[in-house]
């Protein structure tokens, strides 16, 4: 059901009066013309783009490395590996109004720590030239205990005598991993970096809470500003709000095609 009202919000002209007593009426693709041919469509889609594209390059890396190195097993990996889920337990408001506090022009630690090693002050969530890195590095932090938990479990079930059997023949440790743990852990790295794929394109409550999509539209992303378009304004437009709200799920079902694709021919 909210899919088909998002839908039938869509196709057409909805005013806060017929949004409550119904009413509104047809209005075909419309709002989807309008938001294509906005002139903040194009900011808002490159930034969706960079945003999720960067952070899914860095969780996926930087929780494998984590992975495999929690995988050779010492006395304390359970206890540090424990605390690697910290920021994914953690609710997002928390994470984000944390890092908004670090990332404070005049009285964030970052800068602070900045200024202690002879650098200059940093606008990390003012300035067109940082917001939508400051927002991207947030969020790396809060997607990497979700990769190390999938990938440490897909590591798992990698049999030990692979790699003693590699170890016989004289393979070393970055050899094991190029011909062994990668190509083994493929189809659980593919689970892994669609779903945060999906996840990532949905990020909203970050954003907001950090940059509110600003300054201007350096950080605007489309969920940022479906809700900007449909809640943010004494004047919501539902219609094209829920535009661009199926704009991106069609961006997260082709992301999902394509994995299934993928993996139909690697079967095959």
């Amino acid at each position: 059901y909210p899919l088909y009202r998002n839908v039938d919000l869509s196709v057409r002209h909805y005013t806060v009066r017929s949004f409550v007593q119904g009413g509104a009426p047809f209005s075909g693709w419309d709002n989807f013309h309008q938001v294509l041919h906005d002139p903040g469509f194009g900011a808002a889609l490159r930034n969706t783009l960079v945003f999720t594209l960067v952070s899914i390059l860095f969780q996926y890396g930087i929780g494998l490395a984590l992975a495999v190195f929690f995988n050779r097993g010492f006395r304390l990996a359970p206890t540090l590996r424990a605390l690697f889920l910290i920021p994914w337990l953690l609710p997002l408001i928390v994470s984000a109004s944390t890092w908004s506090w670090m990332l404070n022009s005049e009285s964030g630690v970052v800068n602070y720590a900045l200024h202690l090693a002879g650098a200059g002050k940093v606008d990390w969530l003012t300035s067109p030239s940082w917001a939508l890195t400051s927002v991207i590095v947030a969020n790396i932090w809060i997607g990497i205990p979700f990769n190390l938990v999938i990938l440490y479990s897909g590591l798992q079930n990698i049999p030990a005598e692979l790699y003693e059997a590699a170890s016989l023949d004289g393979a070393g440790r970055w050899q094991q991993f190029r011909r062994i743990t990668f190509p083994l852990l493929r189809p659980v790295s593919a689970i892994t970096v669609l779903l945060g794929l999906i996840y990532t394109l949905k990020v909203f409550d970050l954003i907001w809470i950090m940059t509110r999509g600003g300054p201007g539209d350096s950080s605007t992303t489309l969920a940022t500003w479906s809700y900007r378009l449909g809640f943010g304004s004494l004047l919501p437009e539902f219609g094209p709000g829920a535009a661009v709200g199926n704009i991106l799920i069609l961006i997260a079902l082709a992301f999902g095609l394509l994995y299934i694709r993928v993996q139909r021919r690697q079967a095959a």
